[in-house]
């Protein structure tokens, strides 16, 4: 298994950005560009498919007012009463927002181009991507994005992150899936997309990053990671250290019952061992 992590929030700033309120104005500015070029160098030969994530850091989407806001009977195409959950994401100008909620419009839009040396292109396909069961069961594929703030920056609501595709159901952008299936923890990776080649040892990639998502306004990073999987799945280090901690904890406390019971065995089926019974033999003859 192989990793390429490479943080670039801070590398895809002009140099004479240095305070949170200098960064937090030049990622709000839609005129600047935001376009950098980062290089990326493979360790060791990379056999597809190859993983491509965003990695959040201090981002809470376990926030208990984020995860409320949202609407799962909309997201199935049921009929929906009212959207209060969804405030201040649930309409604009009168109309109901489509999808509502913080979730869906706080929706991560940076994108990545990839380039090896030579210059041919690294398609990445974003297809296959979200879990089947929310494709199928969770979001509609009759529904459409209507009145969603992010595609018109007319009206009251800021824009917050990727516009939809209002011409596409919602089961068909996997990318909003991947977002709404909210972290449980502030540091996570969400899948991105797939690269279905081969990256060989010691080869150079050239990724363009089109920077548009505001972390700077809590401090958070931002990071693209590469990866590829082995038979035991991907690399998530805080499960692999819990399950083997809790594995360990439970050996060692069936070794050490087991050298209790060695040296001070119970006497099973020795009523005689039962003091009560001593002071007590007729007890047994009822």
């Amino acid at each position: 298994m192989v990793n390429i992590v490479h943080r670039y929030d801070s590398e895809c700033l002009p140099a004479n950005y240095i305070t949170k309120e200098e960064r937090v104005s030049y990622i709000q500015n839609s005129l600047a560009n935001h376009t950098c070029s980062v290089t990326l160098t493979v360790p060791k030969k990379m056999k597809h498919p190859i993983y491509v994530y965003y990695e959040l850091d201090k981002y809470y989407q376990n926030h208990r007012r984020f995860v409320k806001s949202r609407s799962d009977q909309q997201l199935r195409g049921d009929s929906v009463s009212n959207l209060d959950a969804c405030k201040p994401i649930n309409t604009v100008n009168g109309q109901n927002i489509v999808p509502c909620g913080l979730i869906a419009w706080s929706l991560f839009n940076d994108t990545y181009n990839f380039t090896v040396s030579g210059g041919s292109t690294v398609p990445v396909n974003s297809k296959g991507i979200a879990w089947n069961s929310d494709i199928k069961s969770k979001f509609s594929s009759s529904l459409t994005p209507k009145n969603f703030p992010n595609n018109n920056s007319t009206g009251s609501i800021l824009i917050g992150g990727a516009a939809l595709n209002e011409s596409a159901p919602l089961s068909e952008d996997e990318a909003l899936i991947v977002w709404m299936r909210t972290a449980a923890l502030p540091n996570f990776r969400k899948l991105y997309g797939r690269i279905e080649q081969d990256l060989e040892a010691n080869q150079t990639i050239s990724v363009g990053i089109n920077n548009v998502y505001n972390t700077y306004s809590f401090q958070g990073s931002k990071k693209l990671v590469l990866s590829t999987t082995s038979w035991m799945g991907g690399k998530n280090s805080f499960l692999g250290i819990a399950y083997l901690t809790v594995g360990l904890l439970c050996m060692a406390l069936a070794l050490l019952f087991f050298l209790i019971h060695l040296k001070n065995p119970r006497p099973l089926g020795d009523t005689s061992y039962l003091s009560w019974n001593k002071k007590n033999p007729d007890h047994l003859r009822s």
